[in-house]
């Protein structure tokens, strides 16, 4: 992805910023990661409520894009998160 000075520039409050962070530095080549929202949540020391806050705000700016994973029994697993 490279530069980072969007980030940086935007409007986002600062537990965005936080998130959009960690979700750079955990990403693969092709800008997805999978971690956990609770696992999000111990790692940055913010409420899962604080993080789910954040990615909706980084969602909105069109900075984040989230895709629900299935199991192959069908139950829910992991968010896919995108950076754009």
């Amino acid at each position: 992805m490279g530069n980072l000075n969007h980030v940086y520039q935007s409007e986002l409050p600062s537990r965005a910023v936080l998130v959009y962070l960690y979700l750079y530095d955990r990403a693969n080549e092709k800008n997805e990661c999978w971690p956990s929202i609770a696992t999000i949540s111990k790692d940055l020391k913010m409420s899962q409520s604080t993080v789910r806050r954040a990615l909706n705000d980084l969602r909105k700016e069109r900075m984040l894009e989230t895709e629900q994973r299935y199991r192959t029994n069908g139950a829910t697993s992991s968010l896919l998160f995108r950076l754009l």
